[in-house]
Parts: C-alpha cells; structure tokens; sequence
C-alpha cells in the first residue's frame, strides 16, 4: 500500500504500526509514531491498522554523551 512515512512517498507491506516498525528496521522500544496527526501509544501499536493513503510521522529516540 502507499503511505507517507516522515512526509516521503513510500510502498509498504506493513499493516500495522507494528509491522511498519519492523519492516523500516527500527527498535520498536525507542521510537514514537503518529498515524494521520494521532499519536499512537506503544501498547497499540501491533493492533493500530494502516490503511492506504495514512500518513506516519516516526521518531527515533537517540542517545549519547
């Protein structure tokens, strides 16, 4: 399906927010998405649907010293 992840066009398999996740090959415990403007809470994301057309905003926390 095409959705936008962080403002770019891109075609994925992933149906939830979960999956989009892992199939972008990110640790699932250090990120925060928002689904269409909506943050999505870490304990719904394997049951939070993506539809064709969403748009995703995915932050990763990074740290360091």
């Amino acid at each position: 399906m095409r959705i936008q992840v962080n403002g770019e066009p891109r075609v994925v398999a992933a149906a939830t927010v979960l999956a989009l996740v892992e199939e972008l090959g990110l640790d699932v415990r250090k990120v925060a998405v928002e689904r269409n403007l909506e943050i999505v809470p870490r304990s719904l994301h394997a049951g939070t649907p993506i539809a064709d057309g969403d748009r995703i905003e995915v932050v990763q926390f990074v740290g360091g010293g």
